[in-house]
């Protein structure tokens, strides 16, 4: 039976997870619909968020993949999903900025700068709408593994400590 993982390691996934986590539903909840609020056009609205969400999916990466190793190995309560859910997080972030995330600014630069400008029945328009809800999914997932990796963390350290 493996040991318990020490407070401290703990204590670091949970402050990673939660920073990130953070960031993720400030961007989400506060950054993108302050731009498209307040923005002359949705075009650049769009152009800022577009440079805000890679900040988000790299520590997202980076966040996951410390979590997964800090808590690999460890015993405790939960201690499997808490593995997981930060390397799904990792995953799912990896996948929105390097598989999602190139596809979306090539269908940009082919659209040009205003997406409302297309007629509605541009296939063009139709893929960026679907790569689009696909990018909100993985990072509304990624946020919801990370929550759930946070719960679980302080649940464990608060029963080894």
């Amino acid at each position: 039976m493996t040991a318990a993982v020490p407070v401290g390691r703990l204590v670091t996934t949970g402050t990673l997870l939660a920073l990130w986590l953070g960031a993720a539903v400030l961007t989400a909840a506060v950054v993108a619909p302050a731009a498209f609020a307040v923005l002359p056009t949705r075009a650049l609205a769009g152009a800022l968020v577009g440079r805000v969400l890679p900040s988000v999916f790299v520590g997202g990466v980076f966040v996951g993949v410390a979590g997964a190793v800090l808590a690999a190995g460890a015993g405790g309560a939960f201690a499997r999903a808490r593995v997981v859910l930060p390397a799904a997080c990792a995953l799912l972030c990896a996948l929105a900025q390097f598989g999602i995330t190139p596809r979306i600014q090539t269908l940009r630069a082919q659209m040009g700068p205003d997406i409302e400008a297309l007629p509605k029945d541009d296939p063009r328009r139709a893929e960026f709408g679907k790569l689009h809800g696909v990018s909100v999914l993985f990072m509304g997932a990624a946020g919801l593994a990370a929550g759930a990796a946070l719960v679980l963390t302080a649940v464990a350290a608060s029963r080894d400590a």
